[in-house]
């Protein structure tokens, strides 16, 4: 708990950090892009084949690669320069969307084309994000952590919420074709910042820094996990797997994030109050989201693990009440709680995470909890759904309240571990 107390929140001195405005800008723009992708994907499809069976496949082609990249994304995430590798995946992107828009502009684009397009993004992002997390272990000081993630979830949050608001606009006057360009233009926008941010080959480090929440995690390097000769593929998969197996307040931590994305995604399956409401109540959500990543830093700086709990017992029993919320105002306010609650969940099991593993496992220890969370959000979403018709809204409300708890009780494993962990002496980032 000292960490915490001894990092203050610096909104200035965490910008004053080399690179990290130019990470802060490359996040958002980035985001922007993904999120007037998506969508003006989803008008496309759904007004070419009026088929919400057809746009559920886009989503599927998306959410796909997250099940199958991960494993082979973490190792060369922990292989190679995860800045060199961020630009290469921004100008990929960039390349096959412009590709796409080209096609779109000369109205030659087909649905095959336009899927593959998307399974090709998925792929792309599915490495990115994990890349992208890595990097910034190495471009903040662990005392900035809690505020560096904060910053990056506003930027994210933030550029989602923007390409909400706009891309209906665009898409009105410039089709799909304008959409796709405005998403390939802030992909090479995105690798531009990257490329800026600093001069050099870097790759991954051995060195932890001490865990947030108290605990001290094994730090010194074993034989295990020394660089040193050329691994296989399966080698560093099982380098990574054997690293959680062996720390399991990382492992808690990661379930946690991993529960709680699961509910975050599925919630959305479950709304049905019209185009118009579920505008309304999204948009509570992403202001509560923003809200919650700046309160997190403040929130946490004397009792972390104490915000942790409490942020996910409010999202647990909210979301088991909230079939109860007959007024649309109500379901928005309670929405826009579970926005910031979900932020400051986001914000402090991150940067943990950050704090804790060793720069050279982060990619696969990333990958690994992204590989979780999107099996628990395929297995309730069925699940969900299937309740939702064949039972109640209540209940399936309540199967989402339970997954929240199953996060706290993984946060709880936390401070439970907290105890039993042989004490080290951390060794410096």
């Amino acid at each position: 708990m000292t960490f915490f107390r001894s990092s203050k929140p610096d909104w200035r001195g965490l910008f004053a950090n080399p690179g990290f405005p130019l990470y802060f800008v490359a996040m958002f723009v980035s985001l922007f892009g993904t999120g007037m992708n998506f969508a003006g994907v989803t008008l496309y499809v759904l007004a070419k084949t009026h088929s919400t069976v057809q746009v559920s496949f886009t989503v599927i082609l998306l959410t796909l690669p997250r099940l199958l990249v991960p494993p082979l994304g973490g190792v060369l995430t922990d292989r190679v320069d995860r800045r060199y590798l961020s630009i290469v995946l921004d100008l990929g992107r960039a390349a096959v969307v412009f590709l796409a828009a080209l096609l779109a502009w000369r109205d030659r684009l087909e649905l095959w084309q336009l899927y593959g397009m998307v399974l090709l993004l998925g792929v792309g992002f599915a490495i990115y994000w994990s890349s992208s997390l890595a990097l910034l272990q190495e471009v903040i000081p662990a005392p900035q952590l809690v505020s560096a993630n904060s910053a990056v979830l506003i930027a994210v949050q933030g550029g989602m919420l923007a390409a909400g608001g706009l891309v209906g606009l665009v898409y009105e006057r410039t089709g799909l074709a304008g959409i796709l360009s405005i998403d390939g233009t802030t992909y090479v926008l995105s690798a531009l910042c990257f490329y800026l941010l600093r001069r050099g080959y870097f790759p991954p480090q051995i060195a932890a820094s001490p865990a947030l929440f108290g605990s001290v995690l094994e730090s010194r390097p074993s034989e295990n996990y020394l660089v040193g000769g050329a691994h296989s593929v399966l080698a560093d998969i099982h380098e990574g797997l054997n690293y959680l197996r062996t720390q399991p307040t990382v492992l808690a931590l990661g379930l946690t994030y991993a529960c709680m994305m699961a509910g975050v995604i599925s919630a959305n399956n479950l709304l049905h109050v019209g185009a118009r409401g579920y505008g309304f109540i999204e948009s509570g959500w992403a202001l509560g989201a923003v809200i919650g990543g700046f309160a997190a830093a403040p929130l946490s700086h004397r009792r972390p693990f104490q915000v942790l709990i409490s942020a996910l017992l409010l999202l647990a029993v909210g979301h088991a009440l909230f079939p109860y919320a007959t007024f649309l105002f109500m379901a928005i306010f309670m929405n826009a709680v579970f926005g910031a609650c979900r932020a400051i969940v986001a914000v402090l099991t991150q940067s943990s995470i950050l704090a804790s593993v060793p720069n050279r496992l982060m990619g696969r220890t990333q990958s690994a909890f992204a590989f979780m969370a999107t099996v628990l959000q395929v297995v309730m979403s069925f699940a969900l759904g299937w309740l939702a018709e064949h039972a109640s809204l209540q209940v399936a409300f309540l199967l989402l309240g339970a997954i929240y708890g199953a996060a706290l009780l993984a946060a709880l494993r936390v401070r439970t571990l907290d105890s039993t962990l042989p004490a080290t002496e951390p060794t410096a980032a």
